[in-house]
């Protein structure tokens, strides 16, 4: 059986593993930043941090080999007054000339700074020998995150944020970078990358304040301002389904797509709802292409566990064999989280 529950310290070695397959600047192959990441996501399930500071990093495991297959992420809040969320506005720029009779719409881009951001989720990443698995260990891990913050609204924002990939060069360079932001810091896309994470001065005094027209780029990189990269258009079709939407807004080194959603608005939190766990054979759904997410906070813990459910609730209570109830390291009568995809 496969369960996401919270990162734990000790878990630094299986996520390297897993990061050394993403090696993104949220998930760095990299035992250092790792072992802060978990440090950082321990304090997060405790709650012994400011909400602003909270970054929760969950992982799925396989329960009968104990193996940590896959993570994924969540910020309470991506921008903040010391380190604000970083975007460039996609813009339609109208002119027309009387003399010439000639009427032109430039695409613009222009950076922005959001101090009081949305959350954000992000990191997630299966190991390659899993993916396509019959559990969709893909979608459990992103859709438990919505029922996580369905579980615990107070801490999150009214905003949802997804910073989706882009086609990146085999290199894993950005081709936007090099013909914008290499231009204004003499930065290798890497290294720009990674010191944006934890630096954002460099941005703001070198990056231009101003509108710049995408017409001075190739227009093979015109064509991909905004576009879901190959390897996340699976990850465009669930938020879409979601309620999340393009925002006109990209990452300002790999011109990766923001999409965004309210809150409330996404089906998962909206349709959350608390039943009473009972042990027993399941209520088959109504539809047979149902799938149920269950999930049971661990405040003595500060952790959290999510399973699929293998039925539906009746009447506030969800029926679940032996075997679920031990997973999720739960009881008979414990209230629960359930929402249906």
């Amino acid at each position: 059986m496969f369960v996401v529950r919270e990162s734990r310290p000790d878990d630094v070695d299986a996520i390297l593993k897993v990061a050394k397959h993403l090696d993104s600047v949220n998930l760095p192959h990299n035992r250092e930043v790792i072992e802060r990441i978990l440090k950082r996501s321990a304090e997060s399930f405790s709650a012994s941090i400011p909400i602003v500071e909270r970054e929760f990093t969950f992982v799925v495991e396989d329960t009968s080999e104990r193996k940590i297959v896959g993570t994924s992420m969540l910020y309470a809040q991506h921008g903040t007054h010391r380190s604000p969320h970083v975007y460039l506005d996609v813009l339609q720029d109208e002119h027309y000339s009387e003399t010439l009779d000639t009427y032109l719409v430039h695409q613009a881009l222009l950076i922005g700074y959001n101090y009081n951001g949305p959350t954000e989720i992000g990191g997630l990443i299966v190991l390659p020998e899993y993916r396509g698995h019959s559990q969709s260990l893909g979608k459990l891990l992103s859709c438990s995150r919505f029922l996580f913050i369905a579980m615990n609204r107070e801490v999150f924002r009214d905003e949802v944020l997804s910073e989706l990939l882009p086609r990146l060069e085999k290199d894993g360079t950005s081709r936007l970078w090099k013909h914008y932001g290499k231009r204004f810091t003499r930065l290798a896309y890497r290294e720009a990358d990674q010191l944006s994470k934890d630096n954002k001065e460099f941005i703001k005094s070198l990056f231009p304040q101003g509108m710049v027209y995408t017409s001075l780029f190739p227009q093979d990189v015109q064509d991909e301002i905004g576009e879901v990269g190959p390897q996340t258009k699976g990850v465009e079709k669930l938020l879409t389904k979601l309620g999340f939407r393009y925002a006109h807004q990209i990452d300002p080194f790999d011109g990766g797509p923001h999409f965004m959603a309210v809150t409330d608005e996404i089906t998962l939190v909206a349709g959350a709802k608390e039943v009473t766990l009972a042990q027993g054979e399941p209520v088959p759904p109504a539809n047979s292409k149902e799938k149920h997410l269950v999930a049971l906070p661990r405040t003595d813990k500060a952790g959290f566990r999510c399973t699929w459910a293998s039925g539906a609730p009746s009447d506030g209570v969800l029926l679940l064999p032996e075997a679920h109830i031990d997973a999720l390291e739960a009881s008979p009568s414990d209230t629960a989280w359930t929402v249906v995809l």
